[in-house]
């Protein structure tokens, strides 16, 4: 096929696609929609008896506003990744949020260091738990970040994975978790950057681009 043939080709057969809406839109109605998910995982589960007398301290509700806005702030970044053009620094906006979720989590760790059962022992169910309650909210948030463009696919589903369960971390940590110490928020953390990490290995699978390829293999296909 001639270059030229091609070029009509596409130009034909292509039907016109209506932009996508801005990043930060989208990373909002993913937002929403992935609160009032948890939220009825919350109403059916139950939230903790001592919810009120937790928040009060002012280190557990700073490590818990920081999971929920580098929730927000990696969904960002995974939609800005999806689109052509835009700042690569776009792509690190949840890293302030993540370093004080770190540095939160570091000053409950060493307020617990001289209770008994400290350091942490690994807690699988609670990664187990972590993991299941993000499954959906991944589901729909890559399920949207693969209308746009996968220029960066691992760095896309990294944070799209970041999004998901950062935010299921805080609402394990806020509403189900009963030890109040700050070293129990060591394996939720873990849990997210594991299932982020592993996640982001498949980047390139999950966010194939399909039209790419394809225009290739017809490119190269003998005339």
């Amino acid at each position: 096929m001639k270059s030229e043939d091609l070029i009509r080709s596409l130009i034909d057969d292509c039907a016109p696609t209506p932009p996508l809406a801005h990043p930060g839109w989208r990373a909002l109605v993913w937002f929403g929609a992935a609160l009032c998910y948890l939220g009825l995982v919350v109403h059916f589960v139950g939230r903790r008896p001592e919810l009120f007398t937790t928040i009060a301290d002012p280190w557990y509700l700073a490590e818990v506003a920081a999971m929920f806005l580098t929730s927000a702030m990696a969904a960002a970044g995974a939609f800005c990744a999806g689109c052509p053009g835009r700042a690569i620094w776009e792509r690190f906006a949840p890293l302030p949020f993540l370093l004080i979720w770190i540095g939160a989590l570091a000053i409950g760790c060493w307020r617990d260091r001289h209770i008994q059962g400290f350091p942490p022992f690994a807690n699988i169910s609670t990664i187990q738990t972590i993991a299941a309650m993000s499954i959906p909210s991944a589901l729909a948030i890559l399920s949207m970040v693969r209308r746009g463009a996968p220029i960066a696919p691992m760095t896309t589903v990294g944070l799209a994975t970041l999004a998901a369960t950062s935010m299921s971390s805080a609402v394990h940590r806020v509403f189900i978790e009963q030890n109040m110490a700050g070293s129990a928020g060591f394996w939720p953390f873990c849990a997210v950057l594991l299932i982020s990490g592993f996640a982001s290995l498949f980047g390139r699978r999950l966010l194939r681009w399909t039209t790419r390829d394809e225009f290739v293999a017809t490119v190269q296909r003998p005339s």
